[in-house]
């Protein structure tokens, strides 16, 4: 049954996989005529989107290729000959659904382990190498954390080279509990060695209770500023959490620098980036029953138009309970089950038929 999965899991990640990357191929020849951008930068550039591509289309892949399978197995009889063997339909379809939990697992590690340095790669090579500028190049970046001491702190800066990520003219200001200055800091650029930021040519201006006032100046010292340079670089891409990885989402939530409506939102993208993957699952369980119905004719087009429609209802769904629980604003309980409703309302479909199909 494995075997059996194989070729047409290949064949509709290739064909879905084209589909949604041909927008990315038109791009590339604009990149080239309109901006005059070298031809490898442009073919890298798409290179590096294909992994968030792959990610959203191997779902997909999996409902197209155990629609096939099956189909291909059901029309020749097979599974037939196995049920009059002895062996009952749901362990026959067993490894199959085994199968769409590993590809789920999959997903989710590419999805948390790959495709945010791809998006990072890819975003560098736009506005360093084809666009020519940085990413906050022409613009102020401002970062605010929360203190231990229960106070606040904010960062700005007038610009970030991404090749060196390193902020420029940097200006650190602590706040107390009080909303007093305690600490102002003023630094030429500020450049990121892990674990936190070097401050290079650093003026510290402290402020005591007392109402004294002290200066001390070094070549170097460390602050952390509460974000990463990924972090930096997802908020300036748009501010699009599509973009993150679950833990720079969760990084980001836990700053406190949210507005309502941005919490909401990237609340509802940290729940849905662990429910999306587990489409592979969902999709191979509803994909067997449609499968095994006999069908004359179609073939190949007929599941690839099957796949689609299922696909489509399936976003349909979750787009509608994204947009209605993130609209009700109840914090990550809600994001949570609007995001898992699509995945709960499709997996008691698929077993429900799949209980039909094997009673027959």
């Amino acid at each position: 049954m494995v075997s059996e999965l194989g070729g047409p899991f290949a064949f509709g990640l290739s064909a879905f996989t084209l589909i949604f990357a041909a927008t990315q191929i038109l791009a590339i020849s604009r990149l080239v005529s309109d901006q005059h951008a070298p031809l490898w930068a442009a073919i890298e550039y798409f290179l590096w989107q294909l992994p968030s591509i792959v990610v959203l289309v191997i779902p997909m892949a999996m409902l197209l290729g155990t629609l096939l399978a099956l189909g291909r197995l059901s029309g020749e009889s097979e599974i037939t000959a196995l049920k009059a063997g002895g062996i009952g339909l749901v362990r026959i379809v067993t490894p199959l659904l085994a199968v769409g939990f590993i590809v789920s697992l999959l997903a989710l590690f590419l999805q948390e382990g790959v495709v945010p340095f791809a998006n990072d790669r890819a975003t560098y090579l736009r506005e360093e190498t084809i666009e020519h500028v940085g990413v906050f190049g022409s613009g102020s970046l401002a970062v605010v954390s929360k203190l231990p001491s229960g106070g606040r702190q904010l960062t700005t800066s007038t610009g970030y080279e991404a090749a060196t990520q390193t902020l420029l003219n940097v200006t650190l200001i602590q706040y107390d509990t009080k909303n007093r200055p305690v600490l102002i800091v003023f630094a030429d650029r500020a450049r990121y060695a892990q674990p936190t930021w070097t401050f290079a040519n650093a003026t510290e201006y402290h402020f005591d209770p007392d109402g004294t006032t002290w200066t001390q100046t070094a070549p170097e010292q460390q602050w952390d500023i509460g974000q990463k340079p990924s972090q930096i670089m997802q908020r300036a891409a748009n501010n699009n959490p599509e973009n993150m990885s679950r833990s720079q989402i969760r990084d980001i939530i836990a700053s406190g620098q949210l507005s309502p409506a941005e919490l909401r939102t990237y609340q509802t993208s940290y729940q849905e980036k662990l429910a999306r993957p587990f489409a592979s699952f969902v999709f191979t369980l509803i994909a067997v029953p449609f499968g095994l119905r006999p069908s004359r004719g179609g073939g190949t087009g007929l599941g690839f138009g099957l796949a689609v429609a299922i696909v489509f209802v399936y976003f349909v769904i979750a787009s509608i309970t994204s947009a209605v629980f993130t609209g009700l604003g109840g914090g990550p309980g809600l994001a949570a089950i609007g995001a898992w409703i699509p995945n709960a309302l499709f997996t008691g479909i698929g077993a429900r038929l799949l209980g039909l199909a094997a009673a027959t």
